[in-house]
């Protein structure tokens, strides 16, 4: 299983980079490679297609429906209704409840833009556990002013199919349980970190901040912490420092294109 960084900005793009965008991917015994899109945010259609062509991802999985991390499903239904070499069945889209009232929200009334047809929205369930060829993703509760969710990835590791590994997404989240649920154990947490200690701590419920990020990766015993969703006027060797004070374990801060064997 390897993860790549397709966006990484927090809240909005960046200059460098678009907003929250993941691809997972993982072979099977028979050498068929499965492909999971966690989270496409605004901007992210884009460079996803340095990575893979778009259809042939097997399934998207939406942490929560702010734009940075939702709004490009929309022109992803416009590239499969007009690809001129079709795009086979819909694909699913896991998200939670409201997803489809979402995007038809943000499609507006033109029926070209209508996504319906092309993109088969699925509702996560409280601890569900949905199959991806080899890869199992479990969405968890987690802290945010709207519905959200953090993602559990298991699957084959890379190089090792007979070892199981676990990636972490948190989406957007405060410290909360599901966060420590979400850390525990895995290879890699992939956390937000779009606070800042000092700057932020009026407002609670919202996002991580290094720190916070840090203290869930050590008390999860994640083996690696990457740093992700920081806007453009943060400083990332802040949000970086904070980390470091908190976690021991090694630390990177996400950017577009870097790709982590787990």
């Amino acid at each position: 299983m390897r993860l790549t960084i397709v966006g990484c900005a927090g809240s909005f793009p960046s200059a460098e980079s678009a907003a929250s965008s993941y691809l997972v991917e993982a072979d099977d015994a028979a050498g068929r490679t499965w492909r999971v899109v966690l989270d496409l945010g605004n901007g992210a259609l884009g460079p996803l297609q340095r990575y893979c062509d778009p259809a042939v991802v097997d399934a998207f999985a939406i942490s929560h429906l702010h734009a940075d991390h939702a709004a490009d499903l929309v022109v992803l239904g416009v590239y499969r209704r007009y690809h001129p070499a079709g795009t086979g069945a819909p694909v699913p889209v896991y998200g939670p409840a409201g997803t489809r009232a979402r995007l038809a929200q943000l499609a507006g009334s033109d029926p070209a833009t209508d996504v319906s047809g092309h993109l088969d929205v699925r509702e996560w369930a409280r601890r569900q556990q949905v199959e991806v060829g080899p890869l199992r993703l479990e969405p968890v509760a987690v802290e945010h002013p709207v519905p959200a969710f953090g993602i559990r990835v298991t699957g084959p590791a890379e190089g090792d199919a007979a070892r199981r590994v676990t990636l972490a997404y948190s989406g957007d989240t405060d410290a909360c349980p599901g966060l420590d649920d979400l850390a525990t154990g895995a290879d890699l947490l992939l956390s937000e970190a779009g606070f800042l200690e000092g700057r932020d701590d009026a407002v609670r419920g919202v996002h991580l901040t290094g720190r916070r990020a840090g203290q869930a990766a050590a008390a999860g015993n994640a083996r690696l912490l990457v740093l992700t969703h920081l806007p453009a006027w943060n400083d990332p060797a802040v949000t970086l420092a904070e980390a470091r004070g908190a976690y021991p374990g090694p630390i990177e801060l996400a950017r577009p294109g870097a790709v982590f064997p787990l």
